[in-house]
């Protein structure tokens, strides 16, 4: 059985948002790690820690709320999957909701913001999309 392990964290962001929970806790792994750091370095998540007990490790997400108690994500889009990988050059990296959002990027510099990818002059496996 195939399992994508991002496509489940993004899930379970999605619903404790709808729930409206302020933590999620989920299993962590290295890309679930670095695509919490670029959620939280674009201000999509208000804090990203590791809980280390002698069994597991775990990554607690904690989900970032305006004023009006609406959640900051409104929407959280998986583009590529185990059985359908999609890719993108440099050139090719497009905007999310006419530059409203981001677009997580997977290339050999590290996981990134699809802006950032376009700087750094790589492209990469398209990850997700966060507006």
């Amino acid at each position: 059985m195939i399992f994508d392990q991002v496509a489940d964290m993004l899930s379970q962001i999605r619903n404790a948002q709808m729930a409206r929970s302020r933590e999620v806790v989920l299993p962590a792994s290295k890309l679930k790690m670095a695509v919490a750091k670029v959620l939280l370095e674009s201000g999509y998540l208000e804090k990203v820690a590791l809980l280390k007990n002698q069994e597991k490790t775990s990554l607690k997400i904690t989900i970032k709320y305006l004023a009006d108690g609406r959640p900051k994500i409104k929407g959280i889009k998986k583009i590529s999957h185990p059985g359908q990988r999609i890719y993108v050059g440099k050139d090719k990296i497009a905007q999310v909701k006419n530059g409203f959002g981001i677009s997580i990027i997977s290339t050999s510099k590290g996981v990134m913001t699809g802006k950032a990818a376009k700087e750094a002059g790589v492209g990469g496996e398209l990850i997700c999309q966060v507006w």
